[in-house]
């Protein structure tokens, strides 16, 4: 199923029934009284999030929504049937705004929310509401209200607790398929992933934490370059934030311009995007450690360690160093996340 984070969709109640206008002919009774019985309500439009959906695809071509009309009042006092609600399912994380005002009208974020978008219209009421000591045969009755219609935005930003991003083939997706059940696309090339994924990390039997994967981001993403710029906002809601970063390319005891080159354009374009997203918890995560050549591992980790706490800003605690081949590093990495949750 394509993936689907923002649509533009109508949704319309239902019109309230009419009342309805009539007297009763029965036998041996000349000069029955009225009868009329009053229009349904229409129907209402409810937003519910569901966690079995995580796309908007199913208001991809279908634009406009709307309720049951409630059915006419009838004579002998019979009351005309509501209109079915119609139940809109969303994922959890939409928003929904007015096209009209662009102000926010619900953020659907926890499962199974409720909200009644807007109401059906009230049915009419029957003649019989107007018998009077004056008017005993009264013919006056009134139609149902029509319902409401609304435009709205829908936007879908994920909810996850840990954000990861990096440069195309960092290897983000192959650290999600390590630690969690998810499995994006692996592949030796770049833009492997085209849309995010979320990875539930079972740490423990009573502690859980999710990871979003959102595709790669190149120089440039936060004007629209590559495929990162149109996910970037799913990191909004996390509250850790994993810089991955591809060190396969240490080969001696200097810090190539490579690492640094990667690690100031995801710095970059994260903060000109928005300075919230850059001003979460951050870890700063060196993947591939495996590919390092020569015998100074730990030297290059000192080199490194020592690089980005004095010029970057970051704390010796918040680095790491991992390999998604031989699973050096990652639980260390784990435990520390999971301090947070």
């Amino acid at each position: 199923m394509k993936f689907i984070d923002e649509v533009q969709v109508s949704f319309v109640s239902g019109d309230g029934g009419d009342g309805c206008s009539s007297f009763r002919r029965e036998k041996f009774v000349p000069k029955g009284g009225p009868s009329g019985g009053d229009g349904g309500k229409g129907g209402d439009v409810i937003l519910i999030s569901d966690s079995n959906i995580n796309t908007l695809s199913s208001f991809r071509y279908k634009k406009v929504h709307k309720a049951e009309n409630g059915q006419n009042g009838q004579n002998k006092d019979k009351y005309g049937k509501s209109g079915v609600d119609l139940i809109i399912k969303v994922p959890i994380g939409t928003i929904v705004s007015s096209l009209e005002t662009n102000q926010i009208i619900v953020d659907m974020d926890q499962d199974k929310k409720k909200h009644i978008l807007i109401r059906g219209g009230s049915g009419g009421l029957g003649n019989i509401h107007f018998k009077s000591s004056t008017n005993q045969t009264p013919t006056k009755f009134t139609r149902g209200s029509k319902g409401e219609q609304v435009d709205c935005k829908l936007e879908l930003k994920i909810l996850a607790d840990v954000g990861l991003v990096g440069l195309p083939n960092a290897g983000k997706s192959s650290f999600v398929r390590k630690v969690s059940h998810a499995r994006p696309k692996v592949a030796d090339y770049p833009f492997t992933t085209v849309e995010p994924s979320i990875g539930t990390v079972d740490y423990s039997l009573t502690k859980t934490f999710t990871i979003a994967d959102i595709p790669g981001i190149i120089k440039g993403a936060s004007d629209g370059v590559g495929l990162g710029i149109k996910f970037l906002k799913h990191l909004q809601r996390t509250k850790i934030l994993i810089h991955l970063i591809d060190s396969s390319h240490m080969h001696n005891d200097d810090i190539t311009s490579k690492i640094i080159d990667d690690f100031d354009t995801i710095n970059q374009e994260l903060t000109l995007f928005s300075e919230d997203i850059y001003s979460k918890k951050n870890f700063l995560v060196f993947n591939k450690i495996d590919l390092w050549e020569g015998e100074n591992i730990e030297t290059f980790k000192r080199h490194l360690i020592k690089f980005f706490t004095d010029k970057k800003g970051f704390s010796k605690e918040n680095i790491f160093f991992i390999s998604c081949i031989n699973n050096n590093g990652i639980k260390s990495l784990l435990d520390k996340i999971s301090k947070f949750f």
